[in-house]
């Protein structure tokens, strides 16, 4: 039994990377666990493990006390002075030997234990190895499928989740299929630790490119964000931290090598390269790229921006079901609107019309109200006079006359437009009448024109009488004429 505890140590110890100490450990619970099933349940027992020997000694021990209550674990004063130590004490600790339990339970003990001690050992290795991997792309094998939920083996007797939501969608895999993922995060419950895989995260473009530059991996490159709709397109902001190094350039490669590596990990995602910059409008323009730029107007209140784009370029720079300006919001952290230049330029006009209806309020000081994000005198009549002292350079009563005005001039636009679309309803509903009734006409005139075709056409074989040929008086009635047979021969 000795022998065979040693060659146990030594063989777990190796095959399993787990701790001489630990196995011993876990001998001694064994051995422990085996002398309560022969000695009894209650008792206090202690194993102590000889390295040199690969003997296990076991000793029940026993508490000395005054009045005994537990006799599995106390002994009195008495019989520990009489049996023990003449000298013992109240509170002093016994030891008593025990023999060795039945090899076979012992064994057996010493078995589930081990198996237990190694498993939860293993677990708590691979929950720590790849809690530190947390963030880094992991490569593994697609096994089987769970409810849309992709188990892959990243080694053997190691397991990852790649849930349905973090995976691309029309992204179809089969089992046996290498796959490379984002260890996403690692969590540890009662039945290990699991690792959630994720494809959409934007930190998987971000981990990809640092594989595949050496810029980005240095430090040399800098990626500033990363956002992407997976599966459609995504859009990086880079700047370089080196004077000499072009960051698009960089992540580009040579004819676009290494731009199209990751597209190719990606399954066809399109990525935009947008060379980062602090400043903000110059930045939104960037990433509104390939699209070019006409003008940009900045609300700051709203911290959005209105983009006005050529027309020509209005549906690039929108993208396809607005994918383009979507992401670039996103990278660049301003809601974005964007226009044409012919939309522009009508608003502008509509806008100088408002305001120009304020009674008091010159073209110059319109173009200055304009020029600050004034649209109309509604928006006028709603401000401040000191804001629009400021605008106009002005005090804040000398503003509050054009703001009584705007009030006025706010009104009577508010009137003309309902009369307009009470004109335009009654206009419509009028167009709709005249239709229906000019379609009533044609139906009827129609339904005529068919009626009397149909009286004027002669039966089928039946030949026309000759003019001034009557009927004989009281004759019965023609039987028809059979082909050939003339009206007048009866």
């Amino acid at each position: 039994m000795q022998s065979e505890f040693l060659r146990v140590i030594d063989q777990v110890s190796k095959e399993k990377g787990i701790d001489r100490a630990l196995v011993i450990e876990t001998i001694e619970e064994a051995m422990k666990s085996a002398a309560k099933k022969t000695h009894g349940a209650d008792i206090n027992v202690e194993a102590k493990f000889d390295t040199v020997t690969g003997e296990i000694e076991l000793h029940k021990i026993q508490t000395v006390v005054e009045e005994i209550e537990n006799p599995a674990i106390e002994i009195d004063l008495a019989s520990a002075r009489a049996q023990f130590d003449p000298e013992c004490q109240v509170g002093d600790e016994l030891l008593t030997k025990l023999d060795p339990p039945d090899s076979r339970i012992a064994a057996q003990a010493a078995k589930q234990n081990i198996v237990q001690k190694v498993r939860e050992h293993e677990r708590a290795m691979i929950y720590s190895e790849y809690k530190q991997h947390e963030g880094t792309i992991q490569s593994g094998v697609v096994m089987r499928f769970e409810k849309r939920n992709l188990i892959v083996q990243l080694r053997p007797n190691v397991d990852a989740i790649l849930p349905e939501r973090e995976q691309i969608p029309r992204e179809r895999y089969r089992q046996g299929d290498r796959i490379r993922a984002l260890v996403l995060r690692v969590d540890e419950n009662a039945r290990g630790p699991q690792i959630v895989l994720s494809r959409t995260n934007p930190a998987l473009v971000t981990k990809l490119f640092e594989q595949e530059v050496p810029e980005v991996y240095e430090g040399i490159v800098e990626i500033k964000d990363v956002v992407r709709e997976p599966g459609g397109r995504a859009k990086i902001a880079v700047v370089s931290n080196d004077s000499d190094v072009d960051p698009v350039g960089a992540c580009v490669g040579m004819r676009g090598s290494r731009v199209q590596a990751v597209v190719q990990e990606l399954r066809g995602e399109r990525i935009d390269i947008v060379p980062w910059t602090p400043d903000e409008t110059e930045f939104v323009c960037r990433a509104l790229s390939p699209a070019k730029v006409s003008r940009i107007v900045i609300d700051e209140a709203d911290h959005s921006m209105e983009v006005i784009v050529p027309d020509d370029q209005l549906s690039l720079a929108i993208g396809r079901k607005g994918q383009n300006v979507r992401l670039a919001g996103k990278l660049t952290r301003w809601k974005l609107d964007v226009h044409s230049d012919s939309e522009y330029e009508r608003w502008q006009r509509e806008s100088r019309l408002s305001l120009r209806r304020v009674e008091g309020l010159s073209d110059l000081r319109a173009e200055l109200l304009l020029a600050d994000g004034y649209k109309s005198a509604g928006e006028l009549a709603s401000s401040k006079p000191e804001d629009i002292g400021e605008v106009l350079e002005c005090t804040p009563e000398e503003a509050q006359p054009l703001i009584d005005a705007a009030r006025i001039a706010d009104r009577l636009e508010r009137r003309e437009k309902i009369v307009h679309r009470i004109t335009s309803a009654v206009s419509e509903a009028a167009e709709a009448v005249l239709a229906r009734a000019a379609a009533a006409v044609a139906e009827e005139a129609a339904a005529a024109a068919a009626l009397e075709g149909t009286e004027a056409a002669p039966m089928e074989g039946v030949e026309a009488a000759p003019e001034g040929a009557q009927a004989a008086p009281d004759a019965p009635a023609a039987e028809p004429a059979t082909e050939g047979t003339e009206a007048g021969e009866a």
